[in-house]
């Protein structure tokens, strides 16, 4: 009797511990106040990187825009996470390292990409599994086909 209430108080709290809501993290660690000191014809590259640090990550063909990613996820059990909150904070200088411009995005920019069945569209013919497998019986080697042996090149 003791060895099934100890089974079943632990099937238990596994059930309940799956259904518990995880939250996470990731990124830049934003802080308002920061954030806010960092002024548009004030700050150059240096005092940005003194007050916020290094960027997340820095734009792709333009060096002069900075980008510091902040991501609050949350999910239930073993689902896959979900956005909560994101902060996109993207500092743009000029030609001379100062401060150009300062926005602020959120998970309006976030995309959701649904794909199709898991399955990519193709061109072409759609056929089975047999006709795959079986198709290419009998056409190797027919008339009309270019080719030959060492002993009979054509």
């Amino acid at each position: 009797m003791g060895r099934s209430a100890v089974l079943a108080v632990a099937l238990g709290a596994s059930l309940v511990g799956g259904c518990a809501q995880y939250r996470d993290h990731q990124g830049f660690l934003l802080d308002e106040t920061l954030v806010a000191s960092v002024q548009p014809g004030v700050d150059n590259r240096d005092s940005v990187l003194g007050s916020l640090g290094r960027p997340s990550f820095v734009g792709q063909f333009d060096q002069r825009d900075w980008y510091y990613v902040s991501r609050d996820t949350k999910n239930l059990g073993f689902a896959a996470p979900r956005p909560d909150k994101q902060t996109v904070l993207h500092v743009r200088f000029d030609e001379a390292g100062n401060v150009a411009a300062v926005e602020r995005t959120g998970l309006e920019r976030v995309a959701s990409i649904n794909p199709s069945n898991d399955k990519t569209p193709t061109l072409g013919q759609n056929r089975g599994f047999f006709e795959e497998l079986f198709g290419n019986i009998g056409t190797v080697g027919a008339t009309g086909q270019q080719g030959g042996t060492a002993d009979n090149p054509q």
